[in-house]
């Protein structure tokens, strides 16, 4: 038997199309990524950093995005999985915040995006030792070139490489206004479910 759906995630949803919403709007600028967005993190260490990265989807599980696992923020999200997304959409004066938990995919959602990457960024994934010193552009071109003399054919998703997920337990809209009155509005989920406020700019 179906649970029935509650008021609470009515507001889930809402948030959701929101964001989906303003994301449409975004690609109609002349932005060069309109689904780029600042990921936040920190290990635990405490220290915070901050990278653009590119929102692959955006449903009731989650934001989803991919990257390499030997990377700094793949790191710090095995010592602390939680992280925020931040948006900011100039030519709208827009921007969403998206914050909460981070889980891995799982290898057959990884293998299934891999798949349907071009070969160059496929190339790209393998031959780049993500956040790790290198010695001379050089040196990351000869390893793109031995990968691809490597597998003429397909190419198998590294081991190193595959997706997370950032689970919501708050989304952040807010728009400019005039003489900084800004328009903020926050979905936050408690205890009892998820919920909606104004907040002052």
């Amino acid at each position: 038997m179906n649970e029935p759906r509650s008021a609470s995630d009515d507001l889930y949803r809402e948030a959701l199309d929101r964001v989906k919403q303003a994301i449409e709007r975004a690609s109609q600028t002349d932005l060069y990524e309109p689904t780029a967005g600042v990921l936040a993190t920190a290990g635990n260490a405490g220290w915070p950093t901050a990278r653009t990265v590119l929102l692959k989807g955006l449903d009731e599980a989650g934001a989803l995005f991919y990257t390499n696992l030997c990377s700094r923020k793949a790191q710090q999200l095995s010592e602390n999985p939680r992280a925020s997304l931040c948006f900011f959409w100039q030519p709208l004066a827009e921007q969403v915040e998206i914050c909460g938990s981070v889980v891995r995919i799982s290898a057959a959602e990884a293998d299934e995006y891999w798949a349907e990457r071009p070969r160059d960024s496929q190339i790209g994934g393998w031959a780049s030792d993500q956040s790790q010193p290198l010695e001379s552009r050089r040196e990351l071109e000869e390893r793109a070139a031995e990968i691809e003399r490597r597998f003429p054919d397909r190419i198998p998703r590294p081991p190193h490489w595959s997706g997370y997920r950032l689970v919501p337990v708050s989304i952040e809209l807010w728009r400019a206004g005039e003489g900084r009155l800004h328009e903020r509005e926050r979905y936050e989920l408690h205890p009892e479910g998820w919920e909606r406020m104004l907040l002052n700019p």
